[in-house]
């Protein structure tokens, strides 16, 4: 099935993003000598953070199966069905591609979660596979010694609490999410972050539709229950040389979606509501053209994936590379062996 509404692309670039991204630009600011910031992370987590270098982004989930990056919410959890589920291979993976972390989609547009959640009955317990994917992908992390990590998308089509959310019509107000839809999320992250033990990085997607108060709140709560994790609001399809405040403050990093660093390399210290912070960078784009795995959609040729890595890690941002596996719950073949040629080329 095709979407046949705003792409996730559009919506950052044109559209909904003019209203909810604005052009509010944080300048940089040079570093001085001893300065310790105002962020909430030590500059030796945050650098430790960066040190890692490469992770590894796992879109999977509903859209994986109905062929739809972003789904209306009303397939039934039983569409979610893979026939060879092996999230141990996925972690394998990245472990023998270099890579040193990884991302998984708890929960994406679709609102369908890969955990079985107490807060709705839209998840893999209710699905065709029972398996809780959180549960084995946290497992194998730390059986392969990856950090892992959890995505958790505002954007929910199906679990809505009379939130507006970008696919609908615009009218005559941007998207947006109630307070029920607020409370929902918070009790989902809390048990994402209560039941899987320590987690490395907490990425927030679509964070302009919880508006600055709640994400204030869910910026501290997720920081309480988790004090060592990185917290991401996702920022959008951007070079990271601007920030807007008012749709992704506050965060401990930068998000550069499918771009990279601009030459002069990635500003680190920028200064936001008359402090100044450390907020290092992190590139997320996928291995082809599609974050979840789309029949015939080829990983990209090996020297462009090798530039972009080289680009990233030279320009001072990490490199979080999605790799979806595949309708059966594995990663394909020939991915693997791109990841693997990847790896040799680019000297990991």
């Amino acid at each position: 099935m095709k979407n046949k509404g705003v792409s996730r692309r559009t919506f950052f670039q044109c559209g909904a993003a003019a209203t909810l991204l604005g052009s509010t630009s944080v300048p940089a600011v040079e570093p001085e000598a001893g300065k310790l910031g105002s962020q909430r992370l030590t500059l030796n987590q945050l650098q430790t953070w960066e040190g890692l270098g490469y992770g590894m982004f796992i879109h999977f989930g509903m859209s994986t199966f109905v062929t739809n990056e972003l789904p209306d919410g009303k397939a039934p959890a039983t569409t979610y069905a893979p026939s060879k589920l092996d999230v141990g291979q996925w972690v394998s993976v990245a472990r023998d591609a270099g890579m040193k972390y990884a991302v998984l989609t708890t929960k994406h547009v679709a609102g369908h979660c890969l955990w079985p959640s107490k807060h709705t009955d839209y998840t893999v317990a209710q699905s065709a596979d029972t398996t809780n994917v959180v549960e084995k992908f946290v497992e194998a992390c730390r059986k392969c010694g990856i950090l892992p990590g959890f995505y958790y998308c505002s954007w929910d089509n199906h679990n809505r609490f009379g939130s507006h959310t970008p696919s609908d019509p615009k009218g005559d107000f941007p998207a947006y999410t109630t307070s029920l839809y607020q409370s929902f999320q918070t009790a989902q992250i809390t048990e994402l972050l209560t039941q899987y033990g320590p987690i490395a990085e907490t990425w927030i997607d679509i964070p302009g539709v919880l508006g600055r108060g709640y994400r204030d709140f869910l910026y501290h709560h997720v920081a309480s229950l988790q004090p060592d994790t990185v917290i991401m609001m996702n920022s959008g399809i951007a070079t990271g040389e601007t920030y807007n405040v008012d749709y992704a403050w506050p965060s401990d990093l930068i998000a550069i979606e499918r771009c990279v660093p601009p030459e002069k390399g990635h500003e680190k210290w920028r200064t936001i509501e008359e402090h100044e912070y450390y907020l290092p960078g992190e590139v997320c784009n996928p291995i082809g053209k599609e974050w979840f795995h789309v029949p015939g959609d080829k990983p990209r040729p090996i020297p462009e994936l090798v530039q972009e890595y080289q680009t990233c890690r030279a320009r001072g941002a990490n490199w979080l590379l999605d790799v979806p596996p595949s309708i059966e719950g594995i990663i394909p073949e020939e991915t693997v062996k791109a990841l693997m040629q990847l790896r040799k080329e680019a000297g990991i």
